[in-house]
């Protein structure tokens, strides 16, 4: 049972802390509390999100408590991002829209009625100022200058506002109040943890150990999935473009993919990394992952027609051959049925930022019945059965 708890995990924090508390669990005859915060900033969770919460229902499944606090206080006040400056504060309504989208999408990988969800408002919204004080004060400067982006900013002389400093205090108050046991996250949020420890401890508390996954790298195969840099999987995408994002994966990515993205058996894992070492093609492996991945969060049928759908697009050289999603498109007057080329991919692919769509029709990434256009401002004549394809695998037929 522990090996399994183990697998994959970057640092457990003591290092014996797990069989500590499973024994403490088993003598108390009592649950563990499994604590995974997330402050709700962008609504859509992807595979990155998934390889914490995979190990969150390995948890579960053996009788554990899983807790999700949502920072719907914290968000609201902004994040040290890790990219040096602070994260955009969220206003409330932005904070509980995002909110419910996490918990929708949380059920495609943990049991959610199995799962106690709570909101850090409830109990950091009722500290008075003089409590705030009184927390703050049971951390040091010299604590805080340990995180790395702090140590870094200070001795850059890049600004530090206080409020950031703040904020893995509050965080660490979370494990404080639901008397967590095990606190899950990437390894970007080992001091976040590490100070829930902390307070706990200066609570006269049992501290929680800290458990950290490895964080899965994006499409780009260099920096970690993350919604702002357009690098991810997103767990609520269509089966096609599941698909076809996987397939684009850099080879040098497929066996981090294989580890911390598919659910295939250890007796799998090792006949597709002999089937590596072999001198198989990246691409074969690359779709059975992409199978596996959709067969998670669709299911078998969807792994399999996304399969045909991506040989029919893209494993054939014409763009007569390719299948096209209809598209029903108006122009904005009446007098005239037209539409800039950047105005008319952006509406097509809204998933994308005009500026995304301007670089990608400048590099020469789209097409208009089979002519490159690299003109953003040219206008496009809206005329039913035109044929258009957006980057690597968006295709449409205007109506």
């Amino acid at each position: 049972m522990i090996n399994t708890l183990q697998l994959n995990t970057t640092l457990i924090l003591p290092e014996n802390g797990l069989e500590q508390k499973l024994k403490q669990a088993k003598e108390e005859h009592r649950k563990l509390k499994i604590k995974l915060g997330f402050d709700p900033t962008a609504p859509d969770l992807h595979l990155g999100h998934a390889v914490v919460l995979k190990k969150l229902k390995q948890f579960q499944d053996l009788g554990h408590e899983v807790i999700i606090v949502v920072g719907s206080f914290t968000a609201r006040i902004g994040d040290p991002t890790g990219k040096n400056k602070a994260r955009k504060p969220l206003s409330t309504e932005e904070v509980q829209h995002n909110a419910q989208t996490y918990i929708s999408q949380l059920s495609k990988v943990i049991d959610i009625e199995k799962t106690k969800i709570v909101f850090n408002s409830d109990w950091l919204d009722a500290l008075s100022f003089s409590e705030v004080i009184q927390l703050m004060s049971k951390v040091t400067v010299a604590q805080l200058m340990h995180r790395n982006d702090f140590n870094k900013r200070f001795t850059d002389n890049t600004p530090i506002a206080m409020h950031e400093l703040v904020y893995p205090i509050l965080q660490g108050f979370d494990s404080v109040k639901i008397e967590c046991d095990i606190e899950m996250g990437g390894t970007d949020q080992l001091f976040n943890c590490t100070m829930g420890r902390q307070l706990q401890e200066s609570h006269k508390k049992s501290p929680q150990i800290v458990i950290c996954m490895p964080l899965l790298k994006g499409l780009d195969g260099k920096e970690k999935m993350s919604k702002s840099l357009n690098n991810t999987i997103g767990l609520t995408d269509e089966p096609n473009e599941m698909f076809g994002k996987t397939m684009s994966i850099p080879d040098t990515l497929i066996e981090e993919f294989i580890d911390l993205t598919t659910d295939f058996s250890v007796e799998e894992k090792k006949s597709i990394l002999l089937k590596i070492e072999n001198g198989e093609n990246p691409m074969n492996i690359k779709k059975l992952i992409a199978k596996n991945i959709i067969r998670q969060y669709h299911d078998e049928a969807a792994a399999d027609l996304a399969e045909i759908f991506f040989s029919n697009q893209f494993q054939s050289k014409n763009i007569e051959e390719q299948v096209f999603e209809p598209a029903f498109i108006t122009s904005l007057s009446h007098d005239d049925h037209r539409l800039s080329l950047i105005d008319l991919c952006h509406r097509l692919k809204n998933d994308l930022s005009k500026s995304a769509v301007r670089r990608l029709i400048e590099n020469g990434g789209v097409q208009i019945d089979t002519i490159k256009m690299t003109d953003p401002d040219a206008l496009i004549e809206l005329i039913p059965q035109t044929k258009i394809k957006i980057g690597k695998r968006a295709f449409f037929e205007l109506l």
